[in-house]
């Protein structure tokens, strides 16, 4: 016990050291278990559903159920939306630049041991700007929509677009739990912010953001978007996958 006296400074800076050597080796086998899961099918799917741009219907309906429910005051909503989004994706690029840890698909180790039937990325992947940058919608949607079954369904989004990145091993699960804090904060930060400029510039404008959600029809409609919208992208990829439009 005397060992890990603070009178032996060396004894602590061990301690963090392992720590973070443990860590690190948590993170790999995780990896290496969640990217060992694959199919011709899916890695076809996950492919296409890392993709922004696949996601660009159902971001255009949460642009229109915005200004649906907050009629002018979505003009700031949207513009400080866009700027939370900018904000997490290039805070993520500059921790990347800083840290420097390599993502899976450059490590010499770990390199040729994770499925990648995508591009490598580039060299640094801590932490992941998808997975920050969905969070941060997710949230920001959840608190102005204020409705239980939107708000299960994009977090669903918004967790199994993060998985992508890990299913095609651009990033390991540290790398997508950090965006996901780093996402929360964010979208919180940017829902106070709304809130602080309706109270100062907008304080008769009308709805107010803190009483104000969608309807259950509204996403009752969103829900069935969403799946049919996935489901025709699922079954058109079978059967191109069958009839080898797909290699």
């Amino acid at each position: 016990m005397r060992f890990w006296h603070s009178g032996f400074p060396g004894a602590q800076a061990l301690f963090n050291f392992s720590l973070m050597e443990w860590i690190q080796q948590l993170d790999q086998s995780l990896l290496l278990f969640l990217n060992s899961f694959h199919s011709n099918f899916w890695d076809k799917a996950v492919t296409l559903f890392t993709s922004k741009e696949i996601w660009i219907p159902f971001y255009l309906m949460i642009v229109y159920l915005i200004i649906k429910t907050y009629k002018k005051n979505s003009i700031y909503i949207l513009i400080l939306i866009g700027l939370s989004i900018a904000l997490s994706d290039q805070f993520s690029g500059l921790i990347k630049n800083s840290v420097q840890r390599l993502r899976p698909t450059h490590d010499p180790v770990l390199g040729d041991l994770v499925h990648n039937i995508y591009n490598r990325g580039g060299a640094y992947g801590y932490f992941s700007a998808h997975a920050s940058n969905t969070f941060t919608i997710a949230i920001i949607a959840a608190r102005l929509f204020k409705n239980h079954l939107f708000t299960i369904l994009i977090f669903i989004w918004a967790v199994l677009v993060s998985y992508t990145r890990i299913y095609l091993g651009l990033h390991y699960p540290g790398d997508v739990i950090t965006g996901w804090i780093w996402g929360l904060l964010t979208g919180l930060a940017f829902y106070q912010l709304m809130l602080i400029i309706q109270r100062r510039y907008f304080k008769s404008s009308l709805p107010e953001i803190t009483k104000t959600g969608i309807t259950r029809q509204d996403s009752i409609h969103m829900l069935l978007f969403v799946m049919i919208y996935v489901v025709t992208i699922l079954v058109t990829i079978n059967r191109l996958t069958k009839y080898q439009f797909l290699n």
